[in-house]
């Protein structure tokens, strides 16, 4: 049923692989499917704050988050499940969404947390995939 499933983590918050990770990997194993993890860096270029950073650090954050998503991949993926590691550069439900088209996925996986009030006006990045996304989106929770 599925070929590639595209897992979206955040490398710095457990909570978003912690569970979803187990259930990336048993679809992967159940449909003999690829997983391909994906770590997005947040677009900070166009905020105020991006005039403190220094010139060159988003790719030097970039770079550091590929190779922590290798390592990420190495340790917690089992050898016998085909996978591949990708790191972008953007808004983070909107790089996705590309990435899960870029790479033909089946199944997006990803975890969510207990909805907040700020949420609901602003909206968690696992609502907005789901809303924007023409695949399958399974949400899995904390």
């Amino acid at each position: 049923m599925y070929k590639t499933i595209l897992l979206a983590v955040d490398l710095t918050a457990e909570s978003s692989w912690r569970k979803a990770l187990p259930v990336a990997i048993a679809q992967c194993e159940a449909f003999g499917a690829r997983l391909h993890i994906l770590n997005v860096v947040p677009d900070v270029s166009d905020l105020m704050v991006s005039q403190y950073f220094p010139h060159g650090y988003e790719d030097k954050i970039v770079a550091e988050a590929t190779k922590e998503l290798t390592a990420f991949a190495t340790t917690h993926v089992p050898a016998a499940v085909p996978t591949e590691t990708d790191v972008a550069h953007g808004t983070i439900y909107e790089e996705i969404i590309q990435a899960a088209d870029r790479v033909d996925a089946d199944l997006i996986v990803m975890a969510a947390h207990r909805p907040e009030l700020s949420d609901y006006l602003l909206g968690p990045n696992a609502s907005r995939v789901i809303r924007h996304c023409s695949r399958s989106v399974l949400v899995v929770r904390e």
